[in-house]
């Protein structure tokens, strides 16, 4: 059994019996120390293309962006001289020298040689055989000699581990020899120095991330841990979130980043909760950063309808290839859309856009449809549901203008019927003056909208619920309506009328019952209160235009 505080090789991992060590300790005193090492490591630095180093201390990679603009170097220059970058191809090869019997001139037969290669597949790393093998045709610029205890290095790393022990040359040799950049020189040198002694010497992001990508490379899963939780600590901007979002695919699905990631994404969505406030930067983020924002419950915006109509913008901009669009809508925006609290006109115009597969559009409005005609209690069972997983689209945001349920009616007259269901804590929060707004309807072509108030009463006595409607458009535009205002009551939990009326509207008019209920405001909050029925205060507004 492994013993407490053991790391072969992850602190929280459970492995099996014959991979145990008795401790994990502070092995920092025999780090390249040949008293207390059974292997020597040669470390082979290779050239490639022109660059700074992060070095943690005076190197020119001093923040965030320059890291960022250092590996996106990296790669493109990769790209142009065929050379693969550890962020492209996080699989490593080991490869095998030719046969040392078979050398001519071979001095040292205990030498055997690893050398760390990114290559697009196995199978050609396989087949490499050339005694004369160089990654990326590079010249060796200089060589690195350590001493090692591969009990140490094995017992944190499982690459380490089928390095010595898988009946390799490399396994019954002293001397094993590494291949990397000079790019990934000192990270490597932290990342050797943390498995003796659990800690790093790097305290900057840049460091620290040159450090994580080594760890992932040579699968230290304790060092990745390590240097998610000290970036972590570090002063969260903008441009680190995303750098966090945007790590090899290797690098994210690691659990041991997964915290650092969780508190990249929780960041944005604070940051850009406003999207309106912060249009134009939110413009410019790219579709990691999207994501983050529109997992989040607390998203101030209009409605649903505000939301799908930012995504198809974004999109829009971002992706000016109709079928690259559409794949990005369809697989990876689509399921942070709230479809279920979109309203009905707005769910008919996704069914015509060109820019959803027709197929993925008409699943995703069935599926909304379906949910609104759910009772309410199966609704919040479905919202409950999700809470706990990541797909929340059955889970309503705080919208600034609630979500109604519209019924409409063509014949004999035209008609509507209207529901709007308010939380106690809404409506607790509306004391002393407060206003909730509807989501727009429609009746004849005409937008309304409903408006639940804490006010007055008309003597200005004391302070009471009202319930207002009111048209949208603004004008010279007249429509007369017959309203009739309802509320679910106990005991019988049926929809009582509370007040009737007609109006002619003209446009930005309102009209309604200042008092709805006809009982002070104390008493309509108070637990014993006849309108919340299990937390939900019901309402129903009918209209009907006056021929």
């Amino acid at each position: 059994m492994r013993e407490m505080g053991s790391d072969l090789f992850d602190p929280r991992s459970e492995m099996e019996p014959q991979f145990s060590q008795s401790s994990d300790g502070n092995f920092g005193f025999a780090f390249n120390d040949s008293n207390f090492s059974d292997r020597v490591l040669r470390i082979e630095v290779v050239g490639g293309p022109s660059e700074c180093r992060s070095d943690g201390e005076g190197g020119c990679c001093t923040s965030i962006a320059d890291w960022a603009r250092l590996r996106k170097r990296r790669r493109e220059d990769g790209r142009k001289e065929t050379a693969l970058d550890i962020t492209e191809c996080p699989e490593e090869q080991i490869l095998n020298e030719p046969d040392m019997d078979d050398c001519d001139g071979c001095e040292n037969q205990d030498d055997a040689v690893a050398m760390v290669e990114e290559s697009p597949s196995g199978d050609e790393a396989a087949s490499s055989n050339d005694s004369g093998w160089s990654m990326d045709s590079s010249t060796v610029l200089k060589i690195k000699t350590l001493h090692i205890s591969s009990p140490i290095l094995a017992a944190k790393s499982p690459f380490f581990y089928k390095l010595f022990s898988n009946g390799m040359r490399e396994s019954e040799q002293r001397h094993v020899t590494l291949r990397i950049s000079a790019s990934e020189e000192a990270a490597l040198m932290e990342l050797l120095n943390f498995m003796y002694s659990n800690t790093l010497s790097a305290t900057t992001a840049p460091a620290l991330l040159d450090v994580l990508m080594a760890a992932d490379k040579f699968e230290v899963a304790s060092c990745m841990r390590y240097c998610s939780r000290l970036l972590r600590n570090l002063s969260m901007t903008p441009e680190s979130a995303l750098l966090y979002l945007e790590l090899p695919s290797s690098v994210l699905m690691g659990e041991a980043v997964q915290p650092l990631t969780d508190a990249a994404k929780q960041f944005l969505a604070i940051r850009y909760k406003d999207i309106n406030r912060y249009q134009e930067e939110v413009m410019g983020l790219p579709l990691a950063g999207i994501e983050a924002i529109l997992s989040c419950d607390d998203l101030q915006v209009a409605s649903e309808d505000a939301v799908y109509d930012f995504i198809l913008r974004w999109a829009r901009a971002q992706y000016p290839v109709l079928e690259e669009r559409r794949d990005v809508l369809g697989s990876r925006l689509a399921r942070y859309i709230r479809f279920p609290y979109m309203s009905c006109r707005k769910l008919k115009k996704v069914l015509s856009c060109n820019d959803f597969d027709h197929e993925v559009a008409s699943k995703l409005v069935l599926e909304a449809l379906f949910f609104k005609a759910e009772a309410p209690h199966r609704q919040r069972t479905l919202a409950a549901e999700e809470c706990t997983t990541s797909n929340r689209r059955f889970v309503e945001r705080a919208y600034k203008y609630r979500p109604v349920k519209v019924v409409e009616f063509e014949l004999p007259r035209q008609q509507c019927v209207v529901y709007l269901d308010l939380k106690r804590e809404e409506c607790a929060n509306l004391f002393p003056s407060g206003r909730v707004y509807s989501q727009a309807f429609h009746l004849g072509g005409q937008g309304f909208f409903l408006s639940a108030h804490c006010n007055m009463d008309q003597q200005s006595s004391f302070h009471c619920f009202g319930l207002f409607l009111g048209m949208q458009e603004k004008g010279s535009v007249t429509f007369a309506v017959d309203y009739e205002f309802a509320a679910r009551s106990k005991p019988t939990e049926e929809y009582i009328s509370k007040y009737k009326g007609n109006y002619t509207f003209t446009g930005g008019k309102a009209v309604g019952y200042r008092n709805l209920f006809a009982i002070p405001w104390t008493n309509f909050m108070a637990e014993d209160s006849h309108y919340f029925i299990n937390g939900i205060l019901h309402l129903r507004a009918e209209l009907t235009i006056r021929n």
